[in-house]
């Protein structure tokens, strides 16, 4: 199906609508979050325990790591927008699966294929936006992915809320089967937007990504200036990933590609181990620990936890470009782990080992101001993952890589997300089982120790188009990011892409074409 043209005139409706394959992933957090004290779950499934939970929790990350692994090949193969409507028709046969469950085997099969879906548009979605978004704006649309999951948590939850006051199974079954609607909704929409212009140059349609560079940068005009310098290092960067390019996952240790190939599995091991995705998945355990009492008290203080994540994620996407990724991967560990040891240290001071429906739980007790200050705390702590570590740690994964590893590399930084994501929702309800405040302080430690590593090893990446990031990795600098200034790498569009329209001085690799 043609794609329309006067859509994609418009780089931003292009660059956001497949955002909605992020919300999935914010879809499923909250599905989980709201139902962990609803008593009709409970007895549905069994009355899961600490380890159970967690496994069923588990088991979408879980296929999410599946799916972000399958990603390069169907990405490459059937195009990265084909992918994405493939999602979207995944999500809701898990969302089916879910629905219908009547045993934790088959929630947990249910969950294993929304996972499938989550981890396929997790990964192809942030290339889809890098690759057709120019790079002034390229980080605010990309940055839009974790707008789009805190959306689905801040959705969802509120329909867990609404649906709570239904007695019997409905109460939960209704929230998951409506879970359908935003999956039906991107794989139609997406019929309507363009491929990818550099998997079109890729696979033989030179002509076809020119237009839809001319449509989405030049207002059409194929000789815009700007289209002109974009479609030449597609170009000469689709002919090198033909002779160069990584043919299997162990091409991306070759010289050149472990640095970035590490940056950005270790940003997206980082972003689940902030412990932000612990505060989501499980807020209704944390708030329950603070001594907040009330099926209904608990899910009001949740719900303005939700709020606050979309707030505080629209001044990231605004000024994203403007204040820089190092910057704020810097001032959110930082205070990401303040808040976390102070959650830990109120939990500690005046917690004790209590018993909580029939469950050995550590808790706060007849003790208000302690109470509060741990749930303003956590809610600090949200606000300072949404307004810096949330965005960024998709944004700075899509924009490291040249086109001859970007597929695979983005792919493996995604999996390494899950793969954490999977162990840290399988871990953390034993954890504060046994261990309880003591849990926060080590999440608290892991992000000053991001801290640490973002400083020493993370080189700036804005408002660089995806071929001068190429340049600043050429430069050295292993240890010592804090050197390169945002200037270092710059080229001058303009001058360059008329060099490149008059006497070709835009160094080039011979086309195969040229060589016969």
């Amino acid at each position: 199906m043609k794609y329309n043209a006067r859509i994609a005139s418009n780089p931003y409706v292009v660059g956001s609508f497949a955002c909605i394959g992020g919300g999935l992933f914010g879809l499923d957090i909250s599905s989980m979050s709201g139902v962990l004290n609803n008593d009709h779950y409970k007895s549905t499934f069994g009355f899961p325990g600490p380890s159970a939970q967690g496994a069923i929790v588990a088991a979408m990350p879980a296929g999410s790591l599946l799916g972000a692994l399958s990603v390069t090949q169907l990405a490459d193969k059937l195009g990265r927008r084909k992918t994405v409507i493939l999602a979207g028709i995944i999500w809701v046969i898990g969302s089916i699966l879910q629905a219908a469950a009547v045993n934790r085997a088959m929630l947990v099969v249910g969950r294993v294929v929304s996972g499938f879906s989550v981890g396929l548009s997790s990964a192809v979605v942030p290339i889809y936006q890098s690759e057709i978004t120019a790079p002034a704006i390229r980080g605010r649309m990309v940055s839009l992915q974790q707008w789009a999951i805190t959306w689905g948590i801040l959705i969802q939850y509120f329909v867990q809320f609404g649906c709570s006051y239904i007695d019997g199974v409905a109460s939960f079954r209704i929230p998951w089967a409506l879970q359908m609607i935003p999956a039906i909704i991107l794989s139609l929409g997406m019929l309507f937007f363009p491929e990818s212009p550099r998997h079109l140059f890729d696979h033989g349609k030179e002509a076809e990504a020119l237009q839809v560079l001319a449509d989405l940068h030049g207002q059409g005009n194929k000789e815009d200036p700007l289209v002109q310098l974009e479609y030449e290092e597609i170009k000469q960067q689709v002919y090198l990933e033909r002779t160069e390019g990584a043919k299997s996952y162990l091409d991306l240790f070759k010289k050149g590609n472990p640095r970035r190939v590490m940056l950005g599995c270790t940003l997206q091991m980082w972003s689940q181990l902030t412990g932000m995705n612990v505060m989501m998945y499980y807020i209704v355990y944390v708030f329950q620990g603070a001594g907040l009492t009330g099926r209904r008290s608990n899910l009001i203080a949740d719900s303005v936890q939700y709020v606050l994540n979309v707030a505080l994620t629209v001044p990231a996407i605004i000024y994203i470009d403007r204040w820089g990724r190092r910057p704020m991967l810097l001032a959110g560990t930082l205070a990401m782990g303040f808040w976390l040891f102070l959650v830990g240290g109120l939990q500690g001071r005046f917690g004790h080992w209590g018993d909580i429906d029939g469950s050995r739980v550590w808790v706060i007790e007849n003790n208000d101001a302690a109470t509060k200050a741990v749930i303003v705390c956590s809610y600090l702590f949200v606000c300072s993952f949404a307004v810096t570590m949330g965005p960024v740690s998709w944004t700075y994964p899509a924009e490291l890589y040249s086109l001859k590893v970007r597929g695979k590399a983005v792919s493996l930084a995604t999996a390494s997300n899950w793969a954490f994501n999977t162990a840290l929702a399988f871990a953390v309800p034993p954890g504060l089982n046994t261990i309880a405040w003591k849990t926060y302080f080590i999440f608290g430690t892991f992000n000053f120790a991001c801290f640490i590593h973002v400083f020493f090893m993370f080189p700036e990446t804005v408002g660089r188009s995806l071929e001068e990031v190429e340049d600043i990795f050429q430069q050295g600098h292993v240890f010592t990011a804090w050197k390169i200034g945002r200037d270092v790498g710059r080229r001058d569009i303009r001058s360059v892409a008329a060099g490149a329209a008059t006497d070709e001085k835009v160094s080039r690799v011979e086309t195969p074409e040229e060589k016969a």
